[in-house]
């Protein structure tokens, strides 16, 4: 196991603005050990496109990274089909996908610490005839784990869900009592290794408004939530709830809470975004591997305009680095 950490960095959707915000990294001088996996071609076009002065290094697995200004270590991934900024291509898509391939692969076998993704582009994977619900459900296969929990956090807020990529009509059917002990127990795992949290303290949402309202807004509460609630309690988890959902979110339970738990992805999301968007970091809990990502789109409209803000990249890569040296610290003790 290398000393430095050193973290695998997908560019993204070649047409978005995944590749400017890699390149904005060598701007200046930086601590994080970045390797960009991604057409070495299509960072040199948008590079001269924005008119930045970027030296790409090829990097091979073993190497420090270049972490000085106007330098950044690339992993040359083949396949880019076209490099407009802008201008989606279906082509590009199994290169994409190549990309985080590379990444998590390299995390597993120990060459990477982690890994942090630029925004992919959904819709066009899909056009080009690939099943594709995000970076999430890809990984969870790659990786060969039963269940992953998607979590989005700012420095004052942590929000997870139950479910993530789902139409909403789907929603209930999902909240099973095996999938909600599943989550439950990964989130409150994963705050234990990657954040220090000696006991979280979980706040659970409920489904429905007024978390059911004694079952006059739906039975998912009483008849799913409640009784796994118990159940896991009863195994030490601290959690509170079902809550409703419009009170949840208050100071009054957040301050005595490290984590909300919701039951979808747009209960639990419009809060955090509306918090914390553009320094918040999306990470994937339940995997062997460490990963984080920016909190937004591809901004297709932003592409090639230099316009696009790093904020939320720096904050996936701060946090995708304490999680690694957090990983590194409990793998030692394990090992001891």
């Amino acid at each position: 196991m290398h000393d430095a950490t050193v973290l695998a960095l997908t560019a993204g959707e070649p047409a978005g603005i995944g590749p400017e915000l890699c390149l904005q990294l060598a701007e200046k001088e930086r601590e994080a050990s970045i390797v960009v996996i991604a057409s070495q071609q299509l960072l040199g076009e948008r590079a001269k496109l924005l008119g930045l002065d970027v030296t790409l290094h090829p990097w091979q697995p073993g190497t420090e990274p270049q972490t000085a200004a106007g330098e950044l270590s690339v992993l040359h991934v083949e396949g880019c089909a076209s490099f407009g900024a802008g201008k989606l291509d279906t082509a590009n898509s199994r290169y994409v996908l190549e990309t985080l391939t590379i990444a998590a692969k390299g995390c597993l076998a120990g060459d990477f610490d982690g890994m942090v993704t630029a925004p992919v582009h959904k819709g066009v994977i899909n056009d080009a005839g690939i099943e594709f619900s995000g970076h999430t459900e890809f990984l969870q296969e790659l990786c060969g784990v039963e269940r992953v929990v998607m979590m989005l956090a700012t420095e004052e807020l942590r929000v997870a869900l139950v479910t993530t990529h789902l139409p909403l009509k789907d929603v209930s059917a999902a909240i099973t009592p095996e999938r909600l002990t599943q989550v439950a127990t990964i989130l409150n795992a994963d705050l234990k290794k990657f954040f220090g949290i000696e006991q979280p303290r979980i706040l659970v949402t409920g489904l429905n408004p007024h978390a059911g309202e004694g079952g006059h807004l739906g039975r998912e509460e009483i008849d799913v939530i409640e009784p796994t609630l118990e159940k896991l309690r009863v195994d030490g988890l601290q959690l509170t709830g079902p809550l409703p959902a419009d009170t949840l979110f208050t100071p009054h339970w957040l301050d005595q809470a490290d984590a909300a738990l919701a039951m979808y992805h747009d209960q639990g999301l419009p809060v955090l975004k509306f918090q914390g968007f553009g320094r918040a970091v999306n990470i994937t809990l339940g995997l062997p591997i460490v990963r984080t990502s920016v909190d937004h789109g591809t901004a297709i409209d932003l592409a090639g305009t230099g316009k696009a803000d790093a904020g939320s990249l720096h904050t996936a890569i701060r946090v995708g680095e304490q999680m690694a040296r957090s990983l590194k610290s409990v793998n030692r003790k394990t090992l001891n």
